[in-house]
This record gives structure tokens, sequence and C-alpha cells, in this order.
């Protein structure tokens, strides 16, 4: 479990971007997506973050 620590960290950045990205419409990204990668980026987030807190 604790090996998934960093790539749950990456993954969650690259979806920060992602988000800020198509908020900005520098990349064009539908409000359908929008909504569930914000919500998949909520759920890993927050997986990566128990994970973190529990295993170190």
């Amino acid at each position: 479990m604790y090996q998934l620590i960093l790539p749950l960290g990456i993954i969650n950045l690259i979806l920060v971007l992602l988000q800020i990205l198509g908020g900005l419409k520098v990349i064009k990204i539908s409000f359908k997506w929008h909504k569930y990668l914000g919500i998949l980026l909520g759920i890993l987030a927050l997986l990566h973050g128990t994970i973190a807190i529990v295993y170190t």
C-alpha cells in the first residue's frame, strides 16, 4: 500500500493541471468531463492523503 503514495501524487498533480487548464480554456474539455475529473481528483486525493497519514 505504501508504494501507492507516489503514483497517486503524480496522478493527482496531472488531474489538477487538467482542471486548471480546462477551467482557463487553455485546453478544451467539456463541462461533463471537467466535472468527472474533479470528482476523480477529490477521491484520489483523499485516498492519497489517507494512505500517506496511515503508513508514514
